[in-house]
């Protein structure tokens, strides 16, 4: 539960010179959680296995980009060919989950159905395992009650539930990473000890190479445990250093790569002005309101031209004239009104799932409706558990805040897709359930209350 004490200081561990007696006491409250949460997963793979396998669609949903890519390595052809023709090296994807994929490609056959049964219950594997993470995260902000109904919650949740047993992508692998970086960030200041700093930042360098977009959260999560270390009156200099140095060291190998196949510095991706070039004026799904530059920007995997271009050029060409496309679209063609708009629907869209109710958007998503419920819903309980874990212990709340803050910014400027949600999605479920909690006590402290409005914790 939350300190009814605002700013209360979180207390420190207790030092013992031995193992506790209830050394894993905590697997015995959230086992259960953990042996439903992957049940569930398994019988969604049951039935989601044998869709993977399409020839006719270039098995795209077998992981699109990273499958492809995951084919080229498991035949011999190296980290390349993010498209369905073989060709040349790559650095449009981050190498961790393209790398998993091949491994199973070598094992079980390439495309193959037992393949995708495989790589689906990895994932649900991978899923069910951050209920550990979701469980000590949620109890260093809510203690043990709340803990254990954040395993739970995450056990349960629709979206965990579906992006890791139906979906060939890295959403579980990087759920698992990134929540097990945000609960070392949450203590990390507790420890004088650099070798667990050097462990820190080698971990969140593995993670980005799983989704780079976590990278944006360091600088806030770090800062603000080395802020907590040097009130402390703990070392906070050489640890910060390390752990940065740490975090380029795991970035370097990749980073060497790149240059060496494709000729230019890139640490983990190179397809950002890809990205910008086809949504900041490219005609999103469903949207009718791009400007008359956009044209027919799509994708080398979803258009022919741009997939033959693509091919032609080789992948360093073609990116380099979408960024000087983009670059002169901001300058001749900036359109500053049209950006602005459609990066408020983004950020709309990322928080409630509403793009349009238009006729066509209905008829290619008929579950719009209640989509925007349910992802709406979420968010009101997610806001509500910032607001009352900010009241009740800030400095609890900080971390949160920053990773729901920052995280998304990546997604404004390009895909708020649920999909690209997902390693964010465990700090929602444990505000989501500070938020629940909230609402529960106020209820017993009044059972009507004036206007049925909210009721902060007691302090």
């Amino acid at each position: 539960m939350l300190s009814p004490v605002k700013n209360k200081p979180i207390p420190r561990p207790q030092e013992s010179s031995g193992p506790p007696a209830n050394q894993f006491g905590w697997l015995r409250q959230i086992l259960p959680a953990l042996l439903v949460a992957l049940a569930i997963r398994m019988v969604v793979v049951f039935f989601t296995f044998r869709d993977l396998p399409d020839a006719d669609k270039h098995y795209e949903a077998f992981g699109w980009e990273m499958g492809w890519i995951a084919r080229a390595l498991a035949t011999g052809h190296g980290f390349s060919s993010p498209y369905y023709p073989l060709s040349g090296p790559t650095a449009i994807m981050s190498p961790l989950y393209p790398g998993l994929l091949s491994l199973v490609f070598r094992l079980f056959g390439v495309y193959s159905l037992t393949s995708a049964f495989v790589i689906l219950s990895i994932n649900s594997v991978l899923s069910t395992l951050t209920c550990i993470p979701v469980y000590f995260s949620a109890r260093y902000s809510l203690g043990p009650r709340g803990a254990k109904i954040s395993a739970w919650a995450w056990a349960l949740y629709p979206f965990a539930i579906y992006f890791s047993a139906g979906r060939v992508w890295e959403y579980a692998l990087t759920s698992l990473l990134f929540t097990t970086c945000f609960c070392i960030a949450q203590r990390i200041h507790q420890s004088v000890r650099p070798l667990a700093w050097i462990g820190f930042g080698a971990l969140y360098g593995i993670t980005a190479h799983s989704n780079a977009s976590i990278m944006s959260t360091l600088p806030f999560l770090l800062g603000f445990a080395l802020y907590q270390a040097h009130k402390a009156g703990k070392p906070w200099v050489l640890n910060g250093a390390l752990t940065m140095v740490t975090f380029f060291l795991a970035l370097t190998p990749w980073t060497i790569r790149n240059y060496r196949e494709l000729g230019v510095i890139v640490p983990i991706r190179d397809n950002i002005w890809l990205e910008l070039y086809a949504d900041d004026f490219g005609n999103a799904p469903n949207d009718h309101t791009s400007p008359p530059t956009a044209g027919d920007r799509g994708y080398p995997a979803d258009s022919p031209r741009e997939l033959q271009k693509y091919l032609t050029m080789g992948e360093i060409p073609y990116l380099a004239e979408k960024k000087a496309m983009s670059l002169d679209d901001l300058r001749n063609h900036p359109h500053y009104e049209f950006l602005v708009v459609k990066t408020l629907r983004r950020i709309v869209y990322y928080w409630t799932g509403y793009w349009s109710f238009s006729a066509e958007e209905l008829r290619d998503q008929p579950f719009t409706p209640e989509n925007v419920f349910y992802v709406s819903t979420v968010t009101l309980f997610m806001l509500l558990g910032i607001r009352s874990l900010w009241r009740a212990n800030r400095t609890a709340a900080m971390p949160y805040l920053f990773s729901i803050l920052i995280f998304p910014i990546t997604y404004y400027l390009t895909h708020p897709m649920m999909d690209y949600r997902q390693p964010l999605e465990p700090a929602v479920v444990v505000l989501g359930v500070v938020g629940a909690l909230s609402l529960k006590r106020a209820k017993k402290r009044n059972p009507a209350p004036a206007g049925g409005g909210f009721v902060s914790p007691a302090r």
